[in-house]
C-alpha cells in the first residue's frame, strides 16, 4: 500500500470514529441533529455526514462540535486516558488537515478536560495555508519552527518566522498559519484551552 493510499484509510478510520463519538454524545444527551446544529453552529446536513463517517470534517467544525459537547478535541478522535500513561507510537496519532500539496496536521496528543493541552505537528509544503476560526477564551497556542519558514497571522498581525523561531499566540482570535518559503515547513504547536467542559 502506497504512502497516499494509507492516508486515505487513515482519513477513513478517524471519520468512522468521530462519526460513531458525535452520533453516541448526541444520543446519550438526548439532543436531535437540529439541538446539536444549534449548539454548535454546524449545519444538519453536515451533522448528518459526519455521524455516517461519510466526511472528514475541518478542524474549524471539529472544534465547534467538541465545544458544544464540552469536550476536547482530542475526546473526538481517540479514547480519554484511563491510564497513568498514554503512549502514540510513530504513525498511530491522527491526522486532522490535509493540505492540497501533501501537507498535514498532526494531533500527537492531548491531555483531559478542563485544562486541555494539545500537542500538534504540522508539515505544510509552499502554497498551503490553514486558516482557523477563533478557539475558546482564553485559548494560546505555542508555536516552534524546525525546518523551514512560517507565516503566522493573528487578527491584523503577521510574523515571520524561521527554523529555530518561536511564537506565543492569542488563539481566541482569527489566526492561521502558512508556508513562506520555496520549501516546506515543518513546525509544533502546543495550544492550551483552559476551562473545556464547563458547560456539557
Amino acid at each position: 500500500m502506497g504512502e497516499s493510499d494509507r492516508r486515505v484509510v487513515d482519513a477513513n478510520a478517524v471519520a468512522e470514529v468521530i462519526g460513531g463519538r458525535v452520533r453516541r454524545w448526541r444520543s446519550e444527551r438526548n439532543w436531535t441533529l437540529d439541538g446539536l446544529a444549534e449548539r454548535s453552529g454546524v449545519g444538519r446536513r453536515t451533522l448528518v455526514l459526519i455521524e455516517q463517517g461519510q466526511s472528514n470534517p475541518s478542524i474549524g467544525l471539529l472544534l465547534r462540535l467538541a465545544s458544544a459537547f464540552g469536550v476536547g478535541l482530542s475526546d473526538l478522535v481517540e479514547d480519554v486516558a484511563t491510564t497513568p500513561v498514554r503512549v502514540h507510537r510513530a504513525g498511530e496519532a491522527p491526522t486532522l488537515w490535509q493540505g492540497s500539496n501533501g501537507g498535514r496536521g498532526v494531533l500527537v496528543g492531548a491531555t483531559e478536560p478542563p485544562q486541555v493541552v494539545e500537542l500538534w505537528d504540522w508539515v505544510m509544503a509552499p502554497g498551503e495555508r490553514h486558516d482557523s476560526e477563533p478557539h475558546s477564551q482564553g485559548t494560546r497556542e505555542v508555536l516552534f519552527v524546525h525546518e523551514g519558514q512560517l507565516e503566522v497571522h493573528v487578527g491584523t498581525n503577521v510574523e515571520h518566522l524561521a527554523a529555530g523561531d518561536s511564537v506565543v499566540l492569542r488563539s481566541d482570535q482569527s489566526h492561521g498559519y502558512a508556508c513562506a518559503g520555496s520549501e516546506g515547513v515543518h513546525f509544533s504547536m502546543t495550544v492550551l484551552q483552559p476551562g473545556v467542559g464547563g458547560g456539557a
